[in-house]
């Protein structure tokens, strides 16, 4: 049993991983992970149930602000276990309903491939619908950060948008973001590694130092 727990512990992908490849269907044609959005990110997310409340408002979001994706070179990727007949069937109502279009792919995921491969399904909240997980997905195709929601719970679109860019910036400028960081904060200078450097950090007034290891500077 315990064997058993940890293979599939370790067969969930982590931050750090090369993401999982697979090849699918969507609502906008069928593709392969390796070779989609390339030089692009990726935020896949996953929810329960087509046609169901919880999971339409949260296609919604992602729809709605998608031009704010868009400006960050980033590609939406939608999921769940659910047929592209029912995919197409939902999208086509919640735009005749709300006048909301889901203009971006959606896997139909209808034998669970995926959602097992990404760690999507998860026993103790449900067998047979993928929890709400969303990754983000760098250019290379690593997973930068992972969250997960229950099947009650609606996810933040602000949070996701901020984590998307603290995670570019970070990258960009080699910084670290401290709490609530949000586009415009002051970031966190790399603490120095050695003593000269921490001599170097204690004289240099380019930026606010609460201590050596804790320093905040401007963009």
């Amino acid at each position: 049993m315990e064997n058993t727990i940890e293979n599939n512990v370790t067969s969930m992908p982590r931050i750090g991983d090369k993401a999982p490849d697979f090849k699918a269907k969507t609502t906008k044609g069928d593709i392969q992970m390796a070779d989609f959005a390339k030089d692009k990110w990726i935020v896949m997310f996953s929810h329960p149930a087509d046609f169901t409340p919880v999971c339409t408002t949260e296609m919604s979001g992602f729809a709605t602000r998608k031009k704010e994706f868009d400006a960050l070179n980033t590609e939406l990727l939608g999921l769940s276990i659910d047929s592209i007949h029912a995919h197409l069937g939902w999208v086509s109502n919640v735009k005749e309903k709300t006048g909301v279009y889901f203009d971006f792919p959606i896997i139909a995921d209808i034998d669970m491939k995926v959602s097992k491969l990404y760690g999507m399904l998860q026993p103790n909240e449900s067998e047979t619908a993928a929890v709400r997980a969303v990754f983000f997905i760098d250019p290379k195709k690593k997973i930068r950060l992972i969250m997960y929601y229950p099947l009650n719970v609606g996810r933040n679109m602000d949070e996701i948008l901020r984590a998307l860019k603290a995670l570019q910036t970070s990258d960009e400028h080699g910084v670290a973001m401290p709490l609530d960081w949000k586009k415009g904060d002051k970031v966190i200078v790399p603490p120095p590694k050695n003593l000269d450097e921490m001599e170097a950090r204690m004289k240099d007034d380019s930026c606010e130092k609460v201590d050596f290891y804790l320093a905040k500077k401007s963009l």
